[in-house]
């Protein structure tokens, strides 16, 4: 059981697997064609094809808008910024496009600190890094507050990461705030919700004119010809991305109750995932679980989560085995 990175536990809906199936040599043989793919994703978001960047999985796209950002150099080494802990992959790229990524901690609870941000902001910074809702605690930020932070920092980019946002269901994406405010952009992913992480498709939504620097830095076909033909349909089986958010928010509250009659501590989190505090026999409880085939993800090392652990509510059957093995292994920790 793969509750370590967030994935959709089921995989993708089965009419994906029907259309893969149907490729063949010729698709293999031939660049894609992204209009169908771009179309059905603007569409799904309610936006025009020119606010859409299809991307390589969300990481592509966050790679990109900070090499398009870094280009301007006049005020020295260039700077990201975001909150401790976060998606590591952020201070990554920024580290290796030559940047310096600058993080404030987050507030109790792991609120995001939006003033102490704010006042965090130099003439080097290019881009904040937001992921809404947090990982790794799931807890929101409110949508008007990431509005009013966008046109506090501008005309640096707020870059507001909803990779989990199918779960929450909240999200940033609307034609009109994009037009009132170039300088948001907004990053999702088809890896999740939608199951077809192994596919790697992403995009990032913004206004066409802060989009054009990152269609520079995007290759021509970054995407291959099956997430292409994989996209529009999984996007199309809207039941089945239903279920498989029903089912996370079903796991998400039976691992909440589980922990408080553990007496572990937990966040109000509105992702696929929990994050846990099981204390300083964590080590022993990571192994416990893993013996019995069951991975979760040690988040103990990142400021805050000091003997932590994440777990991916999926699959409402995989949950109910999970809590079964945190149950003895947390015990059999504590003797």
């Amino acid at each position: 059981m793969r509750l370590h990175l967030n994935e959709n536990t089921a995989g993708c809906s089965p009419t994906v697997v029907e259309a893969l199936r149907q490729l063949g040599r010729p698709e293999a043989g031939f660049y894609p064609d992204y209009d169908d793919a771009r179309q059905a994703v603007a569409r799904h978001f309610g936006v025009p094809a020119a606010y859409v960047v299809l991307t390589n999985g969300l990481d592509e796209g966050i790679l990109a808008a900070c090499a398009s950002a870094f280009r301007d150099r006049s005020g020295g080494v260039p700077e990201t910024l975001g909150v401790v802990p976060a998606f590591d992959m952020y201070e990554v790229f920024t580290n290796a496009l030559g940047g310096r990524m600058v993080t404030v901690p987050t507030g109790e609870g792991f609120t995001t600190p939006l003033e102490e941000l704010r006042k965090a902001v130099t003439q080097r910074t290019r881009i904040a890094f937001l992921a809404n809702p947090h990982n790794p605690s799931g807890v929101s930020v409110p949508l008007q507050a990431l509005r009013n932070f966008a046109q506090a920092i501008a005309p640096a980019i707020l870059f507001v990461d909803e990779a989990y946002a199918d779960f929450s269901g909240e999200t940033l994406i609307d034609r009109e705030l994009f037009d009132a405010r170039p300088s948001l952009l907004v990053g999702r992913t088809f890896s999740k919700a939608y199951g077809i992480a192994g596919l790697r498709v992403g995009a990032v939504l913004g206004h066409p004119s802060t989009l054009a620097p990152l269609r520079e830095v995007v290759p021509p076909y970054s995407l291959n010809a099956w997430a292409t033909a994989a996209v529009p349909v999984a996007i199309a089986d809207g039941a089945y991305r239903d279920w498989y958010v029903a089912q996370a928010a079903e796991s998400r509250a039976l691992l909440t109750a589980a922990c408080e009659r553990l007496k572990l501590q937990t966040w109000p989190s509105s992702a696929n995932f929990a994050l846990v505090r099981v204390g300083s026999g964590i080590a022993r409880v990571i192994a416990a679980l893993a013996a019995t085939g069951i991975r979760v993800r040690d988040r103990s090392r990142e400021p805050g989560c000091e003997g932590c652990i994440r777990i991916t509510a999926g699959i409402v059957d995989d949950t109910r085995r999970l809590i079964a093995g945190l149950e003895e292994a947390v015990c059999d920790a504590r003797r």
